[in-house]
């Protein structure tokens, strides 16, 4: 009896293991000096990309802001056929940057290597710097255009150049938004002098 006490013991022991990664919000999202001291490893991380990539951080706040809500594991919702079953997610975007597999995969394959993970902060904000710097190559956008910016990250970057955002009033609300963030992030952080 005490080796089955035993061999429970061990399961509970090893299922304890897991991952230990902070996946919830920052409790008040509309303040970036509350976040970040909340969660000073974002700090670290939106720094890193931004002397990497010259992405500024309140750009980066903003579109994880929108894309994630802060939320490391956070995933599209269901689809539903019929209304009830589940036939899978709408996409398969994931974590913090919301990047989908395939275009993880492109950066997994360069500059992130095998262990970088789409609900890992640093990963996932390095991700987003990588991105938009090809943004930049790519589509002329400066890096600090955070609006436009923004519409090549949510429609890729061909999108952005054949101009499909165009179509999408909701999407170039939700830029504008994305835009007012950064703005408001930008002043709150020169307020606490995290910038």
């Amino acid at each position: 009896m005490s080796s089955i006490f035993r061999a429970m013991a061990c399961v509970l022991l090893l299922g304890s293991c897991g991952s230990s990664g902070e996946f919830s919000a920052p409790r008040n999202l509309d303040d970036a000096c509350s976040i970040v001291s909340e969660r000073p490893e974002y700090l670290r991380a939106f720094r890193a990309v931004e002397r990497k990539y010259g992405v500024p951080i309140p750009s980066l706040m903003a579109i994880i802001y929108q894309e994630s809500k802060f939320i490391g594991d956070n995933r599209t919702p269901h689809r539903y056929a019929l209304g009830v079953i589940p036939v899978g997610r709408q996409s398969s975007a994931f974590g913090y940057s919301q990047a989908l597999d395939g275009t993880w995969q492109e950066y997994v394959d360069g500059p992130g290597g095998r262990r970088a993970r789409r609900d890992d902060i640093g990963d996932a904000t390095d991700f987003m710097g990588w991105y938009m710097t090809q943004t930049v190559a790519e589509t002329g956008v400066p890096i600090n255009d955070t609006r436009n910016q923004y519409l090549a990250y949510h429609d890729g970057r061909s999108g952005f150049m054949r101009g499909t955002w165009r179509s999408k009033s909701w999407l170039v609300r939700i830029a504008g938004e994305v835009e007012a963030r950064a703005v408001m992030y930008d002043q709150q952080l020169r307020s606490c002098r995290k910038i």
